[in-house]
């Protein structure tokens, strides 16, 4: 029997046409997953489903959500919807749950709302607690008091999954549940997803760009492109023989393990950045642990780790945003001043957030010639334009602000801000994260381009190990503030010689159903 079922759905605002005669059926215990790009659908899909989209969309067709009739149900009955009917869980948790409401206060209210008999606060404690513990937060008492800020991103994204599941919906919805986790993260977030449809038989409408999520989980696939159905399969014979050709670009696009040959790389004379036994503490926690390595002039090196590891603390290093408690840091061969800061690039995991939303594009880009240097506005503009030119920005963005442009445009911005300069290194912090597959291959596109004409070094950090596998020559692993690894990656991503790489390996999801159902084997051996 089908918990949600959506016939010839039509979604339009004014003359554009968000989805366009889409049909989907999700039954008990089954996992469908939407894939597609950016601007595809999917997510306009999932907020349809719920009744969610704006006045300003028209939609037709038919919806039935647990029997009922979404486009002609009340305001009360979607209110009994949300939350009984369906669960969501929300792309962003960060944004999804309420920053100034403690984490019971949420979990709660979500039980509340669909209490026959509503009662005080405390009476629900309990019942948060089993949830929490549930979705396998450690801890889960303690964690009651505590705000979203203070928990880590997976743990904001189980929380968001108890309040999704607080009512015993008979779907889930689950928006990009697993976007900008790390692998073992990822990889707890689907277990999870797996447990709760197996044992409590909820259906689940999955919304992701990870190809590798889709092999390691769903049960059948559409594939959305402009808002219509280009293919519907199950997910072994979709991924073994696509028919669309759009389905076939999207897996060609999935960067892979092992698919790129790395030349030998000698050893630098001079590096351009040197660390050496780096520690950092946070309150007396030390986040960095006496950390060495180094990047030599063009050389791209990876770094790698779990969310917590202390990846990005170590870029704030770099950058002169965090000041190490003890260790040694050189930057072209000297301390990081105000000369050499003007050789250094970088581009953050956010584009989103990274974007002044008061300046347009042509002003971000300009922003360091502006700061450093005494060019004229003509000379300015010249230099933004030769920059939208190399990382295929049209023109006509040069006037919008970063809430105007896709993700991917945002990012490509944020590409052209940190190379305007002509860095000799480039701090490039999870720049892919969030995008698509196929926006993902065009910006590592541009990067490999940008790399070919400004010749810089780069610290990239990343979750994807098949991402730093075609981008990088040699990858250094963190765990808990060490490096436990470090080496080129044909050898630390091939044949790793630490247990803790080799779980990273195994725990990130390749776009293949019937390797992955092996390696999920591995794992829980």
């Amino acid at each position: 029997m089908s918990v949600l079922e959506i016939t010839d759905l039509r979604v339009s605002y004014g003359s554009a046409v968000a989805v366009d005669g889409l049909s989907v059926a999700v039954d008990r215990g089954e996992i469908v997953a939407l894939v597609g790009e950016s601007g595809s659908g999917k997510s306009t899909v999932a907020l349809a489903a719920l009744g969610l989209l704006p006045r300003s969309a028209r939609v037709e067709g038919a919806i039935t959500l647990a029997g009922q009739d979404v486009l002609g149900a009340t305001p009360e009955q979607l209110r009994q919807l949300r939350g009984r009917g369906a669960g969501m869980v929300f792309q962003e948790p960060m944004t999804a749950l309420n920053p100034v409401r403690t984490i019971g206060f949420q979990v709660a209210e979500a039980i509340r709302n669909h209490d026959p008999e509503p009662q005080r606060h405390k009476r629900y404690h309990d019942r948060c607690v089993r949830l929490l513990e549930r979705v396998g937060v450690p801890d889960a008492r303690s964690r009651l008091g505590q705000y979203p800020h203070q928990l880590s991103g997976g743990l904001r994204q189980r929380v968001l999954i108890a309040i999704a599941i607080a009512a015993g919906p008979g779907l889930i919805l689950a928006d990009e549940p697993t976007t900008a986790l790390d692998v073992t993260v990822q990889q707890q977030i689907l277990d999870l997803l797996r447990d709760i449809r197996d044992t409590e038989g909820a259906g689940t409408l999955l919304i992701t760009h990870n190809l590798g999520v889709v092999a390691d989980i769903a049960d059948r696939v559409l594939v959305l492109r402009n808002g219509k159905v280009v293919e519907e399969a199950d997910t072994e014979t979709l991924f073994a023989s696509p028919r669309a050709a759009y389905t076939r670009q999207l897996l060609a696009a999935v960067p892979r393990l092992g698919d790129t040959a790395h030349e030998e790389q000698p050893e630098p004379e001079r590096p351009v950045l040197k660390l050496e036994d780096i520690v950092v503490e946070y309150h007396g926690r030390r986040v960095v642990d006496t950390v060495s390595l180094h990047v030599g002039p063009g050389e791209f090196v990876g770094l790698v780790g779990e969310s917590g590891s202390g990846k990005t603390t170590l870029a704030q290093c770099v950058l002169g945003l965090v000041t190490p408690k003890s260790g040694a840091m050189t930057v072209f061969g000297g301390k990081l001043d105000q000369k050499s800061r003007r050789r250094l690039g970088a581009v953050f995991q956010d584009p989103a957030s990274s974007l002044d939303p008061t300046m347009t594009v042509e002003q971000t880009i300009a922003e360091p010639l502006v700061i450093h240097t005494k060019a004229g506005r003509a000379e300015r503009r010249r230099k933004v334009l030769d920059l939208m030119d190399a990382v295929e920005l049209p023109q006509a963005l040069l006037d919008r602000r970063g809430h105007e442009l896709s993700g991917g445009q945002r990012q490509r911005v944020s590409l052209a801000r940190a190379v305007v300069l002509g860095p000799d290194l480039l701090i490039a912090d999870e720049p892919t994260s969030a995008l698509d597959v196929s926006v993902q291959a065009a910006v590592l596109d541009v990067l490999a381009r940008l790399h070919t004409e400004f010749g810089f070094g780069c610290l990239f950090i990343s979750h994807d190990l098949a991402v730093v596998d075609r981008v990088c020559e040699r990858v250094a692993v963190l765990r808990a503030g060490q490096l436990v690894e470090q080496g080129p990656c044909a050898t630390v991503l091939h044949t790793p010689s630490h247990p803790y790489t080799q779980a990273l390996l195994l725990a990130s999801p390749v776009p293949d159903p019937v390797v992955q159902r092996d390696r999920r084997r591995l794992t829980s051996a």
